[in-house]
């Protein structure tokens, strides 16, 4: 534990929901809600506005929609949410060598490596600095905490949400963790905080006073004393620059259980297609294959093979997980896939290559044979939401087969531009129209248009920045 509350902890507000606001000036204020929009999505991330009523994250879709009907639901556009956090990313990284990012909008920084802070007045200056940075850079708002360990850190970044700072002095830490709830705590979730409130602990204050022995005999050795320190506010887990990640995976959805067993392994090559693309995109390769299949039953089977050493190969990738669905039973319907690469190394064995050359001799169209790559992201981690193997992906073919009339896809939310109109983005589609509000980031309000959803002058468009750029006027 640090004499001085030198450890920072930031976390962008309702991230996502923000990034869209920001994007969309007629949403400024609104309530906003992103996510899976199929009826088996769920909420990444709900604005300040829609939390109002009660919408919050991993939620599913159709819940929120009752709690807030008028809310503006919307894909995930992560393209855009990587190219912000990077931004932010690189702020944090002027004050301190030393920064641990937990994700896309969160990450603890150690002020005292990077020489900038090493009592409370310079660490507070540097935080609110840093606020002000972050939102000239990208017009957000971000919570700051400091502290002395990472754990208060985060608990103050948390309690000073929305677009606060809160500093921790050393010393007072235990007066104010007591009263706190018990699933304040990392390590904390639902079944341990139940078991915990049956024997009537239900703040951090009474772990403490129950004491090291009973949290060990409640919960387990490694559990109980660290449930025990972090109660007295002991935590002395050092900043970690470079995370190793030790997997990288990809999972869909489905609005409908899929029973093909034909298109449930297309989906399966999909996404294994997808997920090298992540592992090459982290500069990995991987030895073990996981398939992941949630059943019509909610039972979730996993299935790994391990190869005789790391491969980036698509083909090789694809061939394993095919393998390894051959022995799922999908008899009665599959409501998820996903598929995953473990055990990463930083080369690939090259004979392993030789694996391939059943698959590629196979005709192409017969069960392993490669999969259209689908460049649409996911959020990952416990609690992500699911988009549905369509969901945001403008123009993909409908299961109508290469036969049927390629319909244009326009989801909710995402980037499009007109010919004439110039950058915008989708309200709503259906009934063969497309309704499209021209705007950008940094202009006003914009007008709605409404177009076929076959309007060769609409196109799809990447992101635009969220600062930096004038917009230009709007087109008559």
């Amino acid at each position: 534990m640090r004499a001085a509350p030198t450890i920072l902890h930031l976390d962008m507000d309702a991230f996502y929901a923000s990034v869209e606001q920001a994007s969309k000036p007629s949403l400024r204020g609104k309530a906003v809600i992103v996510g899976g929009l199929g009826p088996r999505g769920v909420v990444a991330t709900a604005s300040y506005e829609a939390r109002r009523f009660g919408v919050h994250s991993a939620m599913p879709m159709a819940q929120a929609r009752r709690l807030c009907p008028n809310g503006a639901y919307l894909i995930p556009r992560f393209t855009l949410y990587r190219q912000v956090s990077d931004v932010v990313m690189a702020l944090l990284r002027e004050l301190s060598p030393l920064v641990e990012p937990l994700s896309l909008d969160e990450a603890f920084v150690d002020l005292e490596a990077g020489g900038v802070a090493f009592d409370a007045k310079a660490a507070r200056a540097t935080g609110e600095r840093l606020r002000a940075d972050i939102r000239a850079a990208t017009g957000l708002s971000g919570s700051v905490g400091l502290a002395g360990s990472k754990m208060l850190a985060k608990v103050a970044s948390e309690e000073a949400k929305p677009a606060g700072l809160l500093l921790i002095e050393p010393g007072t830490e235990r007066e104010l963790l007591a009263p706190m709830s018990v699933r304040t705590l990392p390590g904390v979730g639902p079944a341990t905080g139940e078991h915990l409130r049956r024997a009537g602990i239900t703040t951090v204050g009474d772990l403490a006073e129950a004491g090291e022995d009973e949290l060990v005999r409640m919960l387990g050795r490694s559990h109980g004393v660290g449930l025990y320190r972090m109660a007295l506010g002991i935590d002395d887990r050092p900043v970690v620059a470079e995370r190793d990640a030790k997997s990288v995976s990809v999972e869909d959805t489905f609005d409908v259980d899929l029973h093909d067993r034909v298109r449930i392994r297309t989906e399966v090559q999909r996404l294994a297609d997808r997920c090298v693309q992540r592992l090459r995109g982290s500069g990995h390769s991987g030895r073990t294959i996981v398939l992941k299949v949630r059943r019509y039953d909610f039972s979730t089977l996993t299935r790994s093979e391990t190869l005789r050493g790391p491969t980036d190969d698509p083909a090789v990738v694809r061939e394993a997980a095919a393998r390894l669905l051959e022995g799922v039973d999908t008899t009665g319907g599959v409501r998820l896939l996903g598929v995953g690469v473990t055990g990463l190394a930083d080369y690939t064995q090259e004979d392993l290559f030789a694996q391939s050359q059943s698959l590629a001799a196979q005709p192409r169209g017969e069960a392993g044979a490669a999969a259209e790559p689908d460049g649409a992201a996911e959020p990952g981690g416990a609690g992500g939401a699911a988009v549905g193997p369509l969901e945001g992906v403008e123009g993909a073919e409908p299961s109508g087969g290469p036969e049927a009339a390629p319909e244009r896809r326009w989801t909710a939310g995402s980037d499009v531009r007109h010919a004439v109109y110039g950058p915008g983005w989708v309200q709503g589609s259906g009934v063969g129209r497309v309704t499209v509000r021209f705007e950008q980031p940094g202009s006003e309000v914009g007008r709605v248009r409404t177009f076929r959803v076959d309007d060769p002058e609409l196109e799809p468009s990447d992101p635009l920045p969220l600062v930096g750029e004038e917009p230009p006027p709007e087109a008559a």
